[in-house]
């Protein structure tokens, strides 16, 4: 499944310091705006209602509680002036001067009509206004009042209220646009003082994982990221002197190695001349003296396989193995290999002519008598070696027919001395076999790999340049 496209910790924090600005700017705004809102209409209703409730005192007290059209028109005209519009009505009979009934909202009328004042605010053709209603009363003795029916109401513009209300508005909207503004240039200052010790970091990072062990980062201050850059320098530090030390004693074991496989080579070939002679002499000694005269023979000779194993590893590892290419033809070279061996009775072969590399013959040898030595003797019949070529590479397939290698042994193939014991029968190798045939072949600039065949067996596949380089000299 593809995962999805990361984004960076830079694009992150300018999100998120734009996104808290907007956030707490809106907020900030919003409340301001709201408040702003209510004070401004309230101010505007109260001086509304104020001012009708002053016009509306030179009627009292009423000279006539049953008026007729031209007394409510003296009324309609006492609450209309150039911002406003009035209403008087009296049973069936209405005189306007601009408001209509039609634009009162059916629940002032019905508070109106009970003896109470109240107001409303409408939106009427497209226009915010604001309707205040209120009934005329009439005062009787001991100063109770009564209702007259007569409803006064006058309609208020609020389109300047509006109109101011929209300007906040969009002040607002530039604050909030400017606080955006300046949000984003803190954000890019404060990502760049974040992100150039993370880069620092990062980049640090990927050359200690290259191997520069000297790598360390220039500290700066002392917050949380100065710490994390003295950890990493001190990590740094610790883990170069640690591979220091292991590089150290690796030096050190494979020069014991060197050093004590060479000091054994001479009294090796001392032990494997009288162990000729013992082996010749075997037949001839009672029974006993026969066996451990084979079995001194044998073990010498497989010490010494050992010691010139170690011998070959150490030169690997030391860097002073050298190629001596030559022009072969690669199908007699196997069938060298085989033929000195004893065993081309015993082995399949797919040799095509005609395949040449420029090789160092000896070397291949090694790795191919190693191949076929395995499967004849870990593996069962039949073995079989195949050969093919393209203009680049040539490959050669050795493959047996046994039980294979265990799923688990197959990475570990090629390590040094490794025995894939519970897979095959016990080796009496060295365990260095595999790993010198690998280093041979990587030292052509080839390689050396292994696989389960599909019905069965081992497969190791060498594949080898047709024009191989020396390590040392280049091309020869």
């Amino acid at each position: 499944m593809a995962s999805r496209p990361s984004v960076g910790l830079r694009a992150r924090l300018l999100f998120a310091f734009a996104l808290l600005c907007v956030v707490t700017a809106m907020a900030v705004a919003g409340g301001m705006y709201h408040m702003a809102r209510i004070e401004i209409l309230v101010r505007a209703q109260d001086s509304a209602v104020r001012m009708m409730k002053d016009r509306l005192q030179t009627l009292y007290p009423l000279r006539d509680p049953t008026p007729d059209e031209s007394k409510l028109a003296e009324i309609a005209d006492i609450v209309t002036d150039r911002n406003s519009s009035g209403l008087a009505l009296y049973g069936d009979a209405r005189v306007s001067t601009g408001l209509i009934p039609e634009a009162i909202p059916g629940e002032l009328r019905f508070t109106v009509a009970h003896g109470d004042i109240a107001w409303q605010r409408v939106i009427w053709q497209g226009r915010p206004i604001l309707i205040i209603g209120t009934p005329l009363l009439i005062t009787e003795r001991r100063d109770s009042t009564r209702p007259s029916g007569i409803e006064v109401y006058t309609a208020v513009s609020l389109g300047a209220e509006e109109a101011s209300i929209a300007a906040l508005a969009a002040r607002a909207w530039r604050i909030s646009g400017t606080a955006l503004a300046f949000a984003v240039v803190l954000a890019l200052l404060a990502t760049r003082s974040v992100l150039r010790p993370v880069r620092e970091l990062g980049r640090a990072a990927r050359l200690l994982g290259e191997g520069d062990l000297r790598t360390r980062i220039a500290v700066r201050g002392s917050d949380e990221l100065a710490d994390v850059a003295r950890t990493f320098n001190d990590t740094a530090a610790e883990l170069e002197r640690h591979v220091a030390q292991l590089r150290a004693m690796e030096a050190d074991a494979r020069r014991f190695v060197a050093d004590v496989s060479h000091e054994l080579r001479t009294p090796l070939a001392a032990l494997a001349a009288v162990a000729d002679v013992l082996d010749e002499e075997a037949a001839q000694l009672p029974e006993t003296a026969g066996r451990a005269a084979r079995l001194v023979s044998r073990e010498t000779l497989n010490l010494t396989g050992l010691v010139n194993d170690l011998i070959e590893i150490s030169r690997f590892d030391s860097g002073v193995v050298a190629l001596a290419l030559n022009e072969i033809d690669v199908a007699e070279l196997v069938r060298a290999t085989l033929r000195t061996r004893g065993w081309p009775e015993q082995v399949d072969t797919d040799l095509p002519s005609g395949v040449t590399a420029r090789l160092d013959p000896r070397r291949v040898d090694v790795v191919l008598a190693n191949l076929v030595g395995n499967a004849l003797r870990h593996g069962e019949p039949p073995v079989s070696v195949r050969l093919s070529a393209d203009p680049q590479w040539i490959t050669v397939e050795v493959r047996d027919h046994g039980p294979g290698l265990d799923e688990a042994v197959l990475p570990r193939v090629f390590d040094r001395f490794y025995k894939a014991g519970a897979a095959r029968t016990r080796s009496e190798g060295s365990g260095l076999g595999l790993a010198i045939a690998r280093e041979n072949a990587r030292l052509h600039g080839g390689d050396l790999t292994v696989a389960n065949a599909p019905d069965g067996g081992a497969v190791f596949t060498l594949r080898l340049p047709r024009r191989a380089h020396d390590p040392d000299g280049g091309p020869d």
